[in-house]
């Protein structure tokens, strides 16, 4: 994934940008050609993630067990925060942040991935524009290499287990629109696992506009040409473990493992092809919140629990042993509970990254000259991004996709009608909505922005909520 030249370490970008043989190699070699894929027959069962025989690490053991009782709690307090997503953002923006430690409702997660993002806003400010990309050829060489890594994403997820299926066909109209959105980009392969998890969870068009967030808020220029981000965030990464594992960092300095060799693929995808699943979601509920300061946080618990100890250090005595250990996480360090735990108790805020990512840019200038890409300013998080483009009651608007009509009346229900008083009010309700993905909102007089939000919040929902 890397290599040593003589001016320094520098990432062999081909290897994530170019060739498609590299990086997902690991899952194309569970299952490969045409003939196993589209003829594949399994008695397993597939486990609520989608994942067929239960891959991607998950057991019994990895996930907390939520009781039904709870989930439908969570669902009605996420359903009020999203149809009033301005004022609590606005205004109690930690109560979000604490919902989104606890566990975003699967049923929800999607969609409050996208307005945790920003991707609903963007996606509300360029209609049109994703069918727009969609209905184009696209730049043949990146589609060659888009199309080569198609059925090296999530192999096992029902979704893309067939070649040809619609999880890889949307998968390719979300990876060939970025390409046409971001032309001076293209594709990196490490986006591929990105755009994956998304489809899991929403429609193409709202996964593009995610993706869009995640390439230009979260994680701006980690999927440019020379990867000079990663190296970047890479050293900032090291330099932190100082602090969080004063036994880790002196190992890692000491056998020079250069950050890049084991912390690339766990950055650059998001942890999603590292973790369990049941924790892939839950650091994914985070970031989306809190930004990257989640993923660096992991990567420091990792980092200390694998390496943080001299007892742990008598196994991997060399460079070899280390990364070997680094590559094999052991199961306990990562399951749902442990996990979360050691994520919200790690002292490590975003200002100290910042503080950090200067540093080491000084550093970066000094040694190799100015950034070849130059990439916009990072945003920590949702709060963030939201300030930065605040968005109108417009752009948060939800779209009932399903409308119940109210039911038809018979002879017999008119003829009662005609006998009661003509000044009594109609008894018939006005037509229902129902919409699992996008619940309806309140009327909203104006088309105002955030700022001017002044409407009371509440923890709970005062109307019915047809979602349950």
């Amino acid at each position: 994934m890397a290599r040593n030249q003589e001016n320094g370490l520098q990432t062999d970008s081909q290897n994530l940008r170019g060739n498609s043989e590299n990086l997902l190699e690991r899952e194309s070699s569970s299952i490969g050609s045409d003939s196993e894929i589209n003829g594949f027959t399994t008695e397993k069962h597939t486990d609520k993630y989608g994942f067929i025989g239960g891959a991607q690490q998950h057991t019994e053991e990895s996930a907390q067990d939520i009781p039904p009782e709870v989930v439908r709690q969570r669902e009605v307090k996420w359903l009020d925060m999203l149809n009033s997503w301005d004022k609590w953002m606005a205004k109690r923006h930690k109560k979000i942040k604490l919902r989104c430690q606890k566990g975003i409702p699967p049923s929800l997660r999607g969609r409050a991935w996208l307005f945790l993002s920003g991707g609903k806003v963007k996606l509300e400010q360029n209609h049109g524009k994703f069918q727009e990309l969609d209905s184009k050829v696209g730049d043949p060489n990146w589609l060659d290499v888009i199309e080569k890594d198609l059925h090296r994403q999530f192999p096992f997820h029902e979704m893309f287990v067939s070649r040809g299926g619609h999880g890889q066909q949307d998968l390719y109209r979300v990876l060939k629109a970025y390409t046409l959105y971001r032309p001076e980009e293209g594709y990196c392969q490490a986006q591929a696992p990105i755009a994956a998890v998304l489809l899991m969870h929403m429609p193409a068009e709202e996964a593009f506009w995610c993706l869009v967030q995640i390439c230009e808020k979260y994680l701006p220029g980690y999927y440019s040409a020379g990867l000079e981000a990663i190296q970047l965030d890479g050293e900032v990464l090291f330099a932190l473990l100082r602090r969080v594992s004063t036994v880790a960092y002196k190992h890692l300095k000491k056998h020079k493992i250069d950050p890049v060799l084991y912390m690339t693929e766990w950055f650059m995808c998001a942890f999603s092809r590292t973790l369990p699943w049941a924790s892939v979601l839950r650091v994914w509920d985070m970031f989306f919140c809190e930004g990257v300061k989640i993923i660096f946080r992991v990567g420091l618990v990792l980092l200390k629990n694998m390496l943080g100890s001299s007892d742990k250090l008598k196994v991997c005595q060399g460079l070899y042993e280390s990364m070997e250990l680094l590559r094999t996480v052991e199961p306990r360090y990562m399951q749902e509970g442990f996990l979360m735990r050691e994520i919200i108790e790690l002292q490590v805020s975003e200002r100290d990254i910042e503080k950090e990512h200067l540093v080491q840019l000084k550093r970066w200038k000094e040694t190799h000259g100015e950034l070849r890409c130059k990439s916009p300013p990072r945003m920590h998080g949702a709060r963030a991004i939201m300030i930065a483009d605040p968005p109108t009651h417009k752009d948060l608007r939800q779209t009932p996709t399903i409308i119940m009509e109210p039911p038809l009346e018979d002879a017999s229900s008119k003829q009662k009608k005609k006998g009661k008083n003509k000044r009594e009010p109609p008894s018939n309700p006005p037509p229902e909505t129902l919409s699992p993905a996008h619940p309806s909102s309140p009327t909203l007089q104006k088309d105002t922005p955030l700022q001017q939000s002044n409407q009371s919040l509440s923890s709970s929902s005062t109307e019915q909520d047809t979602y349950l």
